[in-house]
């Protein structure tokens, strides 16, 4: 999608609201010192300052049940599981990996000793089963609730273990286990939906939330009872930009330690003394989503001449300053998931596009927009207006498709505008995981979410890739999964329900005065969860 909440599936939602950096600088001020995260810091020391990141997207929720931070990274909480440099399994709050029944039916954790709360209360069995029964509950508002669907029940046997019981066997089921766990006693008596801890979250995580103002920034301090060690700052600062040219302008001016930036903007920091940019790889795509219910885009051969007419090249030596790669599909090329049949010309094929609307009836018009039927080959397309990169390759893919004869009107929006046209009108949209192609897939492009919100806007269906993406979920065969996901793959290639662009390096720029960056492949949901400050409870300020 774009501006995220952080979750599996996220809303494209930001804030247009920045914070000022008077108001900054005196928050930063008083953050007091101590903390760590997932990873133990190497060196125990506090730095001599908080350090000040800043981003695009805001969550709308500190509440992982709610779907903030699932895949960990969160800063405030920890799951059972986390991911090293090499987004590898690692355990957190579970002593060891959990450990999978031969049947593939039954995952067992044992908690490790001595964790804390952020309030010192200690962490038992009993707050990890109420995480997860509270997003089974029908009556709590979570878009995780379709991830766990495979869960029949969670139980704590005894105060440091944790049996989770399945209905079917669920290949990735332990990468789940990455969600933060809250404490039960907070939500006592309360309303999930509604509960103060969601602006006001308690957690295991190395850092403790001190304030969040809307729009303007969030505020941590560290743990200093953190499990993993006391971490080398004392404190972070996650300021909330949502306009890419403002954010650039603030680095610049000195406001922050980190930020991401747009790869044009960050190219402008090359060479600058005391700055340096870091490009990212990621798994992280940007598309053009066309809805099965516009009646143009519902031709299909419309969607297949408007993939062939991209010229994706392009668009990653200029929109992208060469920070990235062409794409052809939702599953990166570094994925052993990856089906290598399903490319094409990183080029524009012109003539290609040209004879499939030609042998569709497409006929060009005295304009020379084409035509059938009396209704030109015309549609909008939709992009987030503080996007500049999705501006770009909105504007990008207008001229590609205007040189087959078809009219694209892009029209930049607010998130608000845009949500309830999703149905009828073209959106450059991104989403994205390294992890298991199940993560985004199911729900993006499986028909039981069509039309729901971000999950399926384009209500795209297809029984043969529903049952594709159903296997590679039930079944914990390697090669069964592998060829579950490229019949998946092919699918969707052939019924273009996206024509996929690009995919990105995320690019940050980081100031010299910070040390302990450790960048590892991200996926697309990258705000205050999983981008570059994913260890920032390892960076120190040297000055």
């Amino acid at each position: 999608m774009g501006p995220e909440r952080t979750d599996g599936i996220s809303p494209e939602h930001v804030t247009s609201r920045s914070v000022r950096l008077p108001a900054l600088l005196g928050i930063v001020l008083l953050v007091v010192a101590g903390c760590a995260s997932p990873t133990p810091s190497s060196t125990g020391r506090t730095g001599n300052g908080p350090v000040v990141v800043a981003t695009a997207g805001e969550p709308d929720t500190l509440n992982p049940v709610l779907n903030y931070g699932p895949d960990g990274a969160s800063l405030i909480f920890d799951g059972l599981v986390a991911r090293d440099a090499r987004n590898q399994l690692v355990p957190a709050l579970a002593r060891e990996l959990p450990t999978v029944s031969a049947d593939g039916r039954t995952v067992t954790a044992t908690l490790r000793d001595g964790v804390l709360f952020h309030d010192g209360s200690p962490l038992t069995a009993g707050d990890v089963v109420f995480t997860y029964q509270a997003v089974l509950d029908p009556k709590v508002d979570s878009t995780l609730r379709s991830d766990l669907d495979m869960l029949a029940s969670v139980t704590a046997p005894d105060p440091t273990t944790v049996v989770f019981t399945l209905k079917h066997p669920y290949a990735p089921f332990v990468q789940r286990l990455a969600l933060g766990i809250v404490p039960a006693k907070a939500f006592a008596g309360q309303d999930v939906n509604r509960a103060e801890f969601n602006r006001r979250p308690i957690g295991t995580g190395p850092y403790r939330m001190t304030s969040w103002t809307p729009g303007d920034r969030l505020v941590l301090a560290a743990n200093e009872r953190y499990w993993g060690g006391r971490p080398a700052n004392p404190g972070v600062v996650v300021a909330f930009v949502a306009d890419d040219n403002v954010r650039a302008q603030r680095m610049r001016a000195g406001e922050f330690d980190a930020a991401e930036l747009p790869p044009k903007l960050a190219t402008g920091f090359d060479g600058q003394a005391g700055q340096q940019v870091r490009k990212v790889p990621t798994a992280d795509y940007r598309g053009v989503m066309l809805p099965m219910g516009n009646p143009v885009l519902g031709d299909l051969a419309v969607r297949r001449a408007l993939h062939a007419a991209v010229d994706r090249q392009a668009m990653v030596t200029g929109v992208l300053g060469g920070a990235g790669e062409p794409a052809f599909g939702p599953v990166p090329p570094t994925s052993e998931f990856a089906e290598p049949a399903v490319t094409g010309r990183p080029t524009a094929d012109r003539a290609a596009a040209t004879a499939i609307l030609d042998a569709a009836g497409w006929t060009p018009g005295p304009d020379g927009i084409r035509a059938k039927a009396g209704r030109q080959a015309a549609f909008t397309l939709m992009y987030p207006a503080t996007d500049s990169l999705r501006k770009e390759l909105a504007l990008a893919f207008t001229a590609d498709a205007r040189k087959i004869g078809v009219a694209v009107t892009p029209q930049g929006l607010t998130w608000d505008a845009i949500t309830p046209r999703m149905g009828t009108d073209a959106l450059v949209m991104g989403y994205g995981t390294p992890y298991d192609p199940d993560f985004v897939s199911f729900k993006l492009f499986g028909s039981a979410f069509a039309g729901q919100g971000f999950f399926n806007p384009g209500s795209y269906r297809s029984a043969t890739v529903d049952a594709a993406l159903q296997a590679g979920r039930d079944t914990t065969d390697p090669a069964a999964r592998r060829a579950a996901y490229a019949t998946f793959q092919k699918q969707l290639a052939a019924d273009v329900p996206w024509v996929f662009l690009t995919y990105l390096q995320h690019t940050y720029v980081v100031r010299d005065t910070v040390t302990g960056v450790t960048p590892r492949v991200e996926p697309h949901e990258h705000d205050v969860a999983n981008s570059l400050w994913w260890n920032v409870h390892t960076w120190e300020k040297t000055s």
